[in-house]
């Protein structure tokens, strides 16, 4: 039996008023590029307000935490690293678990590179004991045939999340799963472990960093298939805005149903 789909901008359970944390996506949700969503700034100060908190919790890793950090300054919001879950945060956190040590090749931009020999990962071009796959902006031919040679090799193989395209205020651009596609293309696999949402790893990551119970936790975001299945996959209430990527008319064919469906966060305010 399909499940009913909420209706747009309503509450009739109060869900959100049980809610401590609320974990915000970003592209698509908060802002597009650098120009906030409308009604986005007053949305996170009621949040606070309320004396609740919010963080900022994002598949896109190809940036660090301390450039989302600056670029919100630039918007006019100071918000410090704290506030700020990436996809490669939860890597670098599943790597010292798992692969302790290990030589990785990180098919990733500077900006990442750097956040991942700070946390102490060995950067490995030639030998690498294991491969990870990021959101690579500055992606060029001679990355795509090295990555390709160490996947076919039978490394094993994380990326940092599954995202097909990232919305700008133009559009969409290829994202991480775009990269996996063209790797399965020439090397025949897709990632052995993708670590952002819609999986485990990354909302184990956030409860960890935050402290806040699952039940006390809501994953607000613009795509079914990544923000809302990581709630509804991992405890936490889903909540879908409509000011990205997904559409009520994809929820039936998509077979993830939010907890909750907003036309923006500006239409959640009523609710905090």
């Amino acid at each position: 039996m399909a499940c009913r789909i909420p209706a747009v901008n309503q509450d009739a359970e109060q869900l959100i008023k049980q809610i401590r944390c609320f974990a915000l996506d970003m592209d698509g949700t908060i802002y597009l590029g650098e120009k906030w969503i409308d009604g986005a700034r007053e949305f996170l100060d009621r949040i606070e307000c309320s004396g609740r908190k919010y963080v900022f919790l994002t598949n896109n890793s190809s940036k660090n935490a301390a450039v989302y950090v600056e670029k919100l300054h630039r918007m006019g919001l100071d918000a410090d690293r704290e506030k700020i879950v990436t996809s490669g945060q939860a890597a670098i956190a599943y790597l010292k678990r798992h692969f302790p040590g290990k030589r990785v090749f990180l098919l990733g931009n500077e900006m990442l590179r750097e956040e991942f020999a700070q946390a102490g990962i060995l950067l490995e071009e030639q030998s690498p004991e294991v491969v990870v796959t990021a959101f690579d902006t500055s992606l060029d031919y001679q990355k795509m045939c090295k990555v390709c040679d160490f996947v076919r090799a039978g490394l094993p193989y994380l990326a940092t999340h599954p995202d097909y395209n990232c919305p700008t205020e133009n559009g969409f651009i290829p994202d991480a799963g775009a990269i996996h596609a063209f790797i399965h293309a020439s090397a025949f696999r897709y990632p052995d472990r993708v670590i952002g949402k819609p999986n485990s790893d990354i909302i184990d990551y956030l409860i960890e960093r935050t402290g806040c119970a699952r039940e006390q936790t809501a994953m607000v975001g613009d795509r079914l298939y990544t923000d809302i299945a990581a709630g509804r996959n991992n405890g936490l209430t889903s909540i879908l805005v409509l000011s990205g990527e997904a559409t009520v008319e994809e929820i039936p064919r998509s077979g993830v149903t939010p907890n909750l469906i907003f036309a923006s966060v500006k239409n959640m305010i009523p609710f905090l």
